[in-house]
């Protein structure tokens, strides 16, 4: 292996090395110093003049004496069924104190494109447990759905409630949660390993770690080694894995820091302009393909720097998935847990997972009626701080109520709780008993007799 003593500049994470023979993208590097400790790193551009060279831990130590390596291999992720209830760091790298993982296989982190021709339409009802999600947003098997939330928002408790909950009702197959972290702070990572460890989640779960005081580089490959897991889990031995993957502005964070070291032309707001198709390469790669047993259904959870929606990271992300739940600040103020605004909330598939035989037949209609008696009644708030309630007439006082109803019954729910998709919807209808019958006019008449809680009881 030649080693070269031709590097020219250090900038931040990146190492420049000139006059090389060629070399691959992504290519892995071993970086010699001159006290003879190797560090490790990834070709990241290459060109007639330079090699610029992504290094995974600190640059500091290495010099113009140091000596670079290539090796002629990418980043391989050791793969193995035993690592189901381990604990790994953003590197790959065990973190419980258990011992290396013994792989059966070495799976390339860039992962393998799946051809459009051989997916497979997602159908299958996946149960969060949270009604916000289950009744109204409803995450399919195969779906890339994100989270969209804000500082300080307990989007992280979310994430865990789902890891724990989720599952797909009356299925015997194999399941497994892929849970990712990025850029966490040492509090966070305790809280992460405390509640798998409680609950027991952890006996299907794998864990990647990546703290924030970790490199910026280490960040860019926690998702990738977290979905090479997924996949190799899916697709050769035939699990459905549910990869959690938090917080992907963390992650665009980091694309920001080694583009700027890179001296590249910044795009919208500093971050690169390949930041679409970077993410691309990670959304996609949920999903299902024809023929193969398991499947990858992918939550991603971002923070929306300012709350705004508009922002880049979730402007880009809301354009590649299926999708968005949206953490609203104004329900966390009142109390409420967990505070999903369904109102902006999208699930696109939700209509391929829902219905007779795989929900209930009165689904669709049920979140319909609520999503529209709940955004009338949002609308008469702003009314009512210009008028005042008794101005109102006796309908709107009934959606004004309807809307206090939906937020402090079916939105808010213990930490714990896990509710199944036959609670939420009776929850639902016990809401909207509280309306006249007139009013329900998204609900067909069979169904009213039959689900609606005064006909049930004549019935009984």
């Amino acid at each position: 292996m030649k080693e070269y003593r031709t590097i020219n500049k250090i900038a931040g994470p990146l190492v420049f090395v000139e006059k090389t023979e060629p070399v691959g993208y992504e290519e892995l590097v071993n970086i010699v110093q001159s006290d003879g400790t190797v560090k490790r790193g990834q070709v990241l551009d290459s060109s007639d003049e330079f090699v610029v060279v992504q290094v995974f831990e600190s640059t500091a130590g290495i010099g113009k004496d140091s000596g670079v390596r290539f090796t002629g291999e990418t980043i391989k992720m050791p793969v193995g069924r035993d690592m189901l209830g381990r604990i790994l760091s953003g590197a790959g790298k065990p973190k419980d104190g258990g011992p290396e993982i013994v792989p059966e296989k070495r799976l390339d982190i860039g992962g393998a494109a799946i051809n459009p021709y051989a997916r497979q339409s997602p159908a299958d009802f996946i149960q969060t447990g949270i009604s916000t999600i289950d009744a109204t947003n409803t995450l399919v098997r195969g779906q890339k759905l994100p989270i969209f939330s804000g500082s300080g928002l307990p989007h992280n408790e979310i994430a865990l409630q789902i890891a724990r909950q989720a599952r797909v009702p009356g299925s015997t197959e194999e399941f497994a949660v892929v849970f990712a972290a990025m850029g966490i702070t040492k509090e966070e990572e305790n809280q992460f390993m405390a509640d798998f460890e409680r609950t027991g989640a952890l006996e299907h779960a794998v864990v990647f770690l990546n703290l924030a005081d970790d490199p910026a580089v280490e960040r860019i490959i926690t998702p990738r080694l977290a979905l090479t897991t997924a996949e190799y889990l899916a697709f050769e031995l035939g699990y459905h894995v549910l990869v959690i993957l938090t917080d992907m502005t963390n992650y665009c964070e980091a694309l920001r820091q080694i583009g700027a070291a890179r001296e590249e032309v910044p795009g919208r707001r500093g971050y690169p302009g390949y930041m679409y198709t970077d993410l691309a390469s990670l959304y996609e790669r949920a999903g299902l393909i024809k023929g193969e047993k398991g499947s990858v259904t992918q939550l991603s959870i971002l923070t929306m720097p300012g709350d705004d929606i508009t922002h880049p990271i979730p402007d880009l992300s809301g354009y590649i998935t299926e999708g968005q739940i949206v953490v609203n600040r104004e329900l966390h103020r009142k109390g409420i847990y967990p505070p999903i605004n369904v109102l902006p909330s999208l699930s696109r598939l939700m209509n391929a997972g829902i219905g007779e035989g795989k929900t209930r037949d009165d689904h669709k209609k049920v979140s319909d009626q609520m999503y529209a008696g709940y955004a009338e009644g949002q609308d008469l708030r702003g009314l009512v701080a210009i008028v005042g309630k008794d101005a109102l007439s006796e309908r709107d006082q009934l959606l004004l109520e309807f809307a206090d109803h939906f937020e402090n019954r079916f939105v808010r729910q213990g930490h714990d709780e896990n509710r199944t998709i036959e609670d939420s919807l009776d929850l639902g209808w016990e809401l909207l008993s509280t309306l006249p019958e007139e009013l329900l006019v998204r609900i067909d008449r069979d169904l009213i007799q039959k689900y609606h809680p005064k006909y049930r009881k004549q019935g009984a």
